[in-house]
């Protein structure tokens, strides 16, 4: 298997140069789980899947998470954000990859959580010098802010796509490690058996482009949009 490539061409003085190791710094402190985005208070509609009983183990879990990244709206997510990075010194193409973004977003609860991490990461982002390009919508959300930042360091589009896939497989896992409830060594084997796939699909919509947009998560739209309607949430979304 081929190793992506962390470090990405610089495309416009904008772009940060820096060494490989930075680099990974960086993708690990941006999609750790102790990163303050507040993604632990979104479950993106898997806590109405876990309430109806349609994940009620370990196996249902990793079904549920691998469909969404093979299918889901996470699929787009990715592209978008690649579009972003390659993207990320003009900030007309940002703009206009925000509206696509939020427009391909059919669950309100899942629209304010974009908006909401986006701005959120950004915020965090700013900690570290010359991180976060000037020019980005706001709000912004999370994919496209992703995406811009790691571009703006000059990280490959494929890296940051292992490193933002892995980030919501795993917010998605710790969903259903409270809730299933499942175990935490359940929980990390899920997160080993999508390793490949994580992998696969960064390689592939890392090339891919707007016309390559598509899902086929009706399941998960209608689990996001029904999430309002639970008598006892625990998760925003």
């Amino acid at each position: 298997m081929r190793m992506a490539t962390i470090i990405a061409m610089p495309m416009g003085t904008a772009t940060t140069i820096m060494t490989e190791t930075q680099a990974l710094q960086r993708l690990l402190a941006w999609s750790s789980p102790a990163f303050p985005v507040g993604a632990f208070a979104y479950s993106g509609g898997l806590e109405t899947t876990i309430a109806g009983r349609r994940v009620a183990d370990a196996q249902g879990a990793l079904a549920w998470i691998e469909g969404n990244l093979r299918r889901g709206a996470v699929r787009n997510d990715a592209i978008l954000a690649a579009e972003a990075t390659r993207g990320h010194v003009d900030g007309a193409t940002l703009g206009n990859l925000a509206d696509l973004c939020l427009a391909l977003t059919p669950a309100r609860e899942r629209y304010e959580e974009m908006l909401v991490t986006g701005e959120a990461f950004l915020a965090a982002a700013r900690t570290w010098p010359d991180a976060v390009p000037q020019h980005l919508p706001s709000p912004c959300p999370y994919p496209i802010a992703f995406g811009a930042v790691a571009g703006m360091a000059g990280i490959a589009a494929e890296a940051m796509l292992v490193a933002l896939l892995t980030a919501y497989v795993q917010a998605q896992i710790s969903v259903a490690v409270r809730l299933v409830p499942i175990g935490q060594s359940d929980g990390l084997a899920i997160l080993a058996a999508l390793e490949p796939l994580i992998a696969e699909m960064a390689a592939a919509l890392s090339e891919a482009g707007l016309d390559d947009l598509g899902s086929a998560s009706y399941a998960a739209d209608i689990a996001a949009m029904a999430h309002e309607t639970l008598p006892t949430r625990i998760f925003r979304s």
